[in-house]
């Protein structure tokens, strides 16, 4: 399974449609021959029990599973009599959408990049059926204003399975330790930040919490922290006219020549590159920064 940082990175990178949602209760008698599925589409199975079966794979099918099919799948339907299952069902198409520096990219078709296919356990399940029920609820309903929330809905369905997934990886506690680190970085970025006071300030090894970071949010501690101060140099070069020396020193970096470095390898053009390109030349004025 991917680690939750980089699936969310993946799943940023696409857009989505729904295009059926379901909630089905099972007859005991109920049974589905063998069939071939040319779409995405969420099983989640909410009560009861049976046998999903993928690609000739058995997988026992029981309250908190998480089904995921991809386009070319084989996939079989076998309740349990005696306890018949209960279930919803989300299908979508997707596409690849991203955009970097004003540039866009599009990829029609994900049937084989999609990251998720199989089964999975989830474990915060009355939030994920919440999120279910909505969305057949506004299944049933027509308009503009309803099929836009149903979007939202399936954002926060997808950001509420990838929080699931990363509670595999990290601990409660140990959560709230890292929230906290990457809070002091957010207020305290152009300050001397160090690893070894961060996983002090978590209550953890150096690393242990270096992992657990990088399982969290799918960055290191350090580069978590150079994307938080290229963020904010890149906001005063679009939006300011400081000079570059006092935007280099504003997000933590003394010596300007190594920030336009660092940016460059980050941003992948100069800062003054990257101003130009946004309409604002860097200007020579004196004056600290509010």
């Amino acid at each position: 399974m991917l680690r939750p940082g980089e699936l969310i990175k993946q799943l940023n990178d696409m857009v989505f449609t729904i295009q059926l949602v379901g909630h089905t209760k099972c007859d005991p008698s109920w049974n589905k021959p063998p069939k071939q599925h040319q779409f995405h589409s969420f099983w989640f199975v909410s009560k009861g029990r049976g046998t999903f079966i993928l690609d000739g794979k058995h997988h026992t099918a029981e309250a908190g599973k998480l089904f995921v099919i991809v386009p070319g799948t084989v996939f079989e339907r076998v309740p349990d009599p005696q306890d018949p299952l209960e279930y919803y069902l989300v299908r979508f198409g997707v596409a690849g959408a991203s955009e970097e520096e004003g540039q866009w990219t599009f990829r029609p078709s994900l049937n084989g990049d999609f990251p998720l296919n199989g089964v999975y356990t989830l474990q915060n399940s009355p939030i994920i059926i919440n999120l279910f029920e909505q969305l057949h609820y506004l299944w049933q309903r027509r308009g503009s204003m309803v099929a836009m929330r149903r979007k939202i809905l399936f954002y926060e369905l997808l950001l509420a399975i990838a929080h699931d997934f990363r509670s595999h990886y990290v601990a409660g506690s140990t959560t709230l330790a890292i929230e906290h680190t990457i809070e002091h970085m957010v207020n305290h970025y152009p300050e001397d930040l160090n690893l070894a006071d961060l996983a002090a300030m978590a209550g953890l090894s150096l690393s242990h919490y270096s992992r657990l970071f990088k399982k969290y949010t799918g960055y290191s501690p350090i580069d978590y922290l150079v994307h938080l101060r290229m963020d904010r140099a890149k906001e005063l070069l679009s939006l300011s006219d400081y000079r570059l020396k006092a935007i280099s020193q504003s997000v933590g970096y003394q010596d300007e020549f190594y920030f336009s470095r660092l940016f460059k390898k980050i941003v992948g053009m100069s800062p003054t590159a990257y101003a130009r390109k946004h309409a604002n030349q860097i200007k020579l004025v004196s004056g600290p920064l509010s």
